[in-house]
């Protein structure tokens, strides 16, 4: 799938949002990625996990883990493309966790994806949680990479290599120096971690 396809699915589902956003990672932003709006049609989710799984099956990974909630269809999605078990961390008391079970052998070979990485945070989060577990990280992934690009250097995360289906180089700010907010503007916080900290 080239990137193009992948841009095609987001405008197609709606899912290129323009605006004042406050991303996950505390940034803002005039761009937003509503993934939930593309991942909400099989076909479309079913497409971009077996593009994903596509360029993650050199690592041969055994399982997939995905933080929650944005990464739970899409890594479900890949570990279908790999046929592996597709795991997913949850925050207990503000930090990820393995729950429900779900278990790592030592020295598992897993696979990090996530919808999309602006900053890396969730993912570094979840490597902890697979270090700690005593399983070994072989690739980071997303369907979206918003991060800049490291010239000159193979991309990754936490020095695990990192794939991604798109990579965008879209602006965010620190809530200090954003334009939007000199500027006034309302800003929206979409996102199932602030969804989380309202309930």
């Amino acid at each position: 799938m080239t990137p193009d396809e992948v841009r095609r699915h987001f405008t197609e589902a709606g899912a290129l949002l323009s605006g004042h956003f406050r991303l996950s990672s505390g940034l803002h932003s005039e761009a937003y990625l509503q993934c939930a709006k593309v991942l909400q049609w099989p076909e479309r989710a079913g497409a971009l996990g077996t593009a994903l799984a596509s360029l993650l099956a050199p690592f041969r990974a055994t399982a997939v883990v995905a933080p929650a909630m944005g990464g739970i269809i899409i890594g479900y999605e890949v570990g279908r493309g790999l046929s592996v078990r597709a795991l997913f961390t949850e925050r207990v008391d503000g930090a990820f966790a393995l729950r429900r079970g779900f278990a790592l052998e030592p020295l598992e070979r897993v696979a990090v994806v996530e919808d999309v990485v602006t900053t890396g945070k969730s993912t570094r989060e979840v490597l902890d949680v697979l270090r700690a577990a005593g399983a070994v990280p072989v690739v980071c992934a997303s369907i979206v990479d918003r991060r800049a690009p490291a010239v000159g250097k193979e991309p990754a995360v936490d020095g695990v290599p990192y794939r991604a289906l798109l990579a965008m180089d879209v602006p965010a700010f620190e809530p200090a120096n954003c334009p939007r907010c000199a500027a006034g503007d309302p800003l929206v916080v979409p996102g199932s971690r602030h969804l989380a900290a309202k309930i």
